[in-house]
């Protein structure tokens, strides 16, 4: 069977592009692997009619959604290679079956990889979080630290000022502020804290403090990390696809890419602001371009 197109990843993207393009009439499959990126989150903020749901729940409703359009397939599959020849789509997934489609959504998103502190993970999608318009109502007025070891660090604190005014900011040894950034800092009271940390002491994953390497610390109730994100695939590059100055792939406003028949939407494609509403959004413009060129150039 030819599909009209394969979505590779379930996330709100994938899962928001088969609705529309499933409600378009169109053949697809969704290969999802149930691997998230946001397995750790306890719960969703920013959306809608749906503030604050548990990302499980999220994905079954979607999937419930998604069952009323019989032309579409949800695969609990994890794609391991891509090529393309004579405008088709191969794909082949990890138990050797081998898919075809017309036209390609690449909506893999993102992987996280956190700094190498000791405690942090166990403090991550519970005290510790990446995104301050996520998290940042359930932190007000908290004592937060901003973990951050990038030269935009002061730009993280003073949007989390917004939400408490004990701040402080921890380079973890690595300050790549220049010196009138620090001073815009002091000039909100926000502190800086440039020494190597040692470790996180939490209980069942609720921070109680930051221990230095000096011996020194400092009592924190929560705050936000800036974690490294890479892709988590790869198809992109496989296929020749233009990347955009953030590093996600360069589309147009629908989702097409630099290569013909080939789509991204969601965190793959913007890398930031990596949230829900966006990401679903974005899969349903990917879904219109799909539609649109399947109609009128393929």
């Amino acid at each position: 069977m030819l599909l009209d197109c394969a979505i590779i990843g379930g996330g709100p993207a994938g899962l928001n592009a088969a609705l529309v393009l499933g409600r378009a009439r169109r053949t697809v499959m969704l290969f999802d692997d149930n691997k998230p990126r946001n397995a750790v989150t306890q719960q969703s903020h920013g959306f809608i009619t749906r503030d604050g749901i548990r990302p499980k729940e999220f994905r079954a409703m979607a999937h419930e959604d998604i069952r009323q359009y019989p032309s579409v397939e949800i695969k609990p599959s994890k794609i391991v290679g891509v090529k393309t020849e004579r405008g088709v789509f191969t794909l082949v997934a990890a138990a050797g079956d081998v898919h075809h489609a017309r036209t390609l959504l690449i909506a893999t998103g993102l992987k996280e990889k956190l700094p190498a502190i000791k405690g942090l993970k166990e403090c991550y999608g519970r005290s510790l979080f990446s995104c301050p318009y996520c998290d940042g109502w359930e932190l007000r007025d908290k004592p937060l630290a901003v973990l951050n070891e990038s030269s935009n660090a002061d730009h993280t604190a003073k949007l989390v000022h917004n939400w408490s005014r004990d701040v402080i900011v921890c380079t973890n040894g690595a300050n790549r502020l220049a010196p009138e950034q620090i001073r815009s800092l002091e000039m909100k009271g926000i502190r800086l804290y440039d020494g190597k940390i040692d470790r996180i002491v939490s209980n069942k994953g609720m921070l109680k403090e930051i221990v230095f390497a000096d011996g020194t610390s400092v009592t924190r109730q929560g705050g936000f990390i800036s974690p490294t994100w890479t892709h988590a695939a790869n198809f992109s590059e496989v296929l020749g696809c233009k990347l955009n100055i953030n590093g996600g792939i360069a589309t147009d406003g629908f989702g097409r890419t630099s290569v013909k028949g080939v789509y991204a939407a969601g965190d793959t494609s913007i890398i930031a602001p990596s949230q829900l509403i966006v990401a679903a959004g974005e899969g349903s413009k990917a879904a219109i371009g799909i539609n649109t060129d399947l109609t009128f150039d393929f």
